[in-house]
């Protein structure tokens, strides 16, 4: 196995050479999530490049588990892995693993790892400040898959995915889509505890310079992130409790978690999920375990 240290300040790039890259073309674009466009081919099972891939995937997931492990040790400078310090960290971390199963247009090895990437982001996301910036980030990209891989195409470019050239076989099976749907479930609920707590300064920090424009139109007092009405009451200026627009803001953000993939599950699965329903590939295709 790999030296997990290697991968500890790679800010999400794969860094040894052998990697699946998109082929040239003009429709090479980056999707409106930030995801690089894929290659045109799946990779074939079984092949060196998917082995690479696979093992490279499973090596980062480890190594970001064992960072969230030392989370909650003491530093060890002797140590190579060293723990997170912000959730920001987490997600960046996270994001580059996206990026490179998006990168491989293999639906056989994006299915099973981007459902347990979002399952174990359930679980590091309790043990943080919130982080919105990233995380919504990150959140969008994993809608942004899940949607595209529910469809067989891209979700905002309509291409057809690699992999999916013989239909939705290539897909998830009802087993995968029943289990996205309850993470996609379990997270948005999270989500709003989760951002009831206070904000991490550093991904606020981040944020700043996104919020330049909008400080032109501060009053000097609250500016956007309060307002403050009052009302006449017995001829009194009585104040009405203040109205945070960045929580609001938040609470808005919240409830878009998902929200493509909802569509696409509902679309798949229906509601409530019956037999007449059940997509061929389940027949074919042996449930995916973490």
């Amino acid at each position: 196995m790999a030296n997990p240290s290697a991968y500890q300040q790679s800010g999400g790039f794969f860094p040894s050479a052998g990697l699946p890259s998109p082929a040239p073309s003009a429709s090479s674009t980056r999707s409106t999530a930030g995801l690089p466009h894929p290659r045109h081919n799946a990779l074939r099972p079984g092949s060196n490049k998917e082995a690479l891939v696979r093992r490279y995937v499973e090596e980062r997931l480890l190594n970001t588990s064992r960072r969230y492990v030392k989370k909650f040790g003491t530093p060890d400078p002797a140590d190579d892995v060293i723990g997170f310090t912000n959730f920001g960290e987490v997600c960046r971390e996270l994001d580059g693993i996206v990026n490179v199963l998006w990168l491989s247009g293999t639906p056989s090895l994006q299915i099973p790892f981007l459902l347990k990437l979002a399952s174990d982001f359930t679980q590091y996301v309790r043990s943080f400040p919130p982080a919105p910036r990233t995380t919504f980030a990150l959140l969008g990209k994993l809608d942004h898959c899940f949607a595209s891989l529910l469809s067989g195409q891209d979700a905002d470019s309509q291409e057809p995915l690699p992999g999916f050239e013989n239909g939705l076989r290539a897909g998830m099976t009802v087993t995968d889509m029943v289990r996205c749907r309850s993470l996609v479930e379990q997270t948005r609920v999270l989500m709003v505890e989760v951002l009831s707590g206070e904000v991490d300064e550093d991904d606020e920090d981040d944020e700043d310079d996104e919020d330049d424009d909008d400080d032109d139109m501060d009053d000097g007092e609250g500016g956007l992130g309060a307002a403050t009405m009052t009302t006449k009451v017995d001829g009194d200026q009585t104040p009405i409790p203040s109205w945070d627009i960045d929580e609001e803001r938040l609470h808005m953000d919240a409830a878009r978690i998902y929200e493509n993939t909802i569509v696409q599950l509902g679309t798949r699965l229906g509601d409530p999920l019956t037999s007449d329903n059940v997509p061929d590939n389940d027949v074919v295709c042996s449930p995916m375990e973490d």
